[in-house]
């Protein structure tokens, strides 16, 4: 099991559309964007109103996504123990003093993933939120479902928790942790491993307005959640989860 101190949720996408995605994402979100940084510029972090941030993007030159940051002491030592429960480590990043800053590795079911160097105790501002993105959802196929829940509770030691639906598994948020993992098994047996975000929300209909206002357009509407595209497509979801403890209604 890794001590993961806190979590990032990355927004990663192609250049070409990264200006529109970045200002749609800012003003769902509400958060201010900070000055870009990286040799061209590729990385951005939103900055909430209130308490810390836990939201980056990146613009990529192929492909795109979400992927998750696990801040941890050290990093090295984390991807030893996510290697060793069935992860590919895929590349490294080092700091200025040359000590590994950043590991990138994928999960066995493919789902990308790095281990960042914790910085300074972060705190989330979650009480009288409209809505808030606050997960992130594993979408993985039949093969690859089972294997990566196992993987993943392992890895962090959070507590699985399954609903009313079979498809779906979640792992329990730590007091502290601000994004929730959620894994979803698709009815495809197997494939890539991908991801998308979900939101929170106090009352769905009035965000799903606001976000067509902003140019999104309606996917799919379930009983509990509606399926969303952003203005360059990117899926996501918004739910009826209470911002402040994430969790459905009683």
């Amino acid at each position: 099991m890794v001590d993961i101190k806190w979590v990032w949720v990355f927004l990663d996408t192609v250049e070409t559309d990264a200006g529109p995605s970045w200002e749609f994402w800012r003003q769902v979100t509400r958060s201010g964007l900070s000055p870009t940084r990286g040799e061209r510029g590729e990385f951005a972090t939103f900055l909430p109103a209130d308490g810390d941030p836990w939201i980056k993007v990146q613009a990529v030159q192929s492909g795109g996504g979400v992927h998750l940051d696990l801040d941890v002491a050290d990093p090295r030592a984390a991807a030893d123990e996510a290697k060793a429960l069935g992860a590919t480590e895929l590349g490294v990043l080092t700091d200025s003093e040359g000590a590994e800053a950043v590991v990138i590795l994928a999960s066995p079911g493919g789902q990308v993933f790095c281990f960042t160097t914790a910085g300074a105790t972060a705190s989330q501002s979650r009480e009288g939120q409209v809505d808030l993105l606050d997960q992130v959802c594993l979408d993985l196929p039949e093969l690859s479902f089972a294997v990566d829940v196992v993987f993943w509770h392992e890895l962090t030691g959070w507590e699985i928790g399954t609903g009313a639906h079979h498809e779906f598994s979640a792992l329990r948020r730590p007091d502290g942790i601000p994004v929730r993992v959620l894994l979803q098994r698709l009815g495809e047996r197997e494939g890539p491993a991908r991801a998308h975000v979900d939101l929170a929300c106090r009352d769905r209909a009035a965000t799903r307005a606001r976000h067509e206002l902003l140019g999104a357009r309606v996917v799919a509407q379930g009983p509990r959640w509606s399926v969303m595209a952003d203005p360059v497509g990117r899926t996501y979801c918004l739910t009826d989860r209470d911002p402040a403890t994430g969790r459905l209604p009683a």
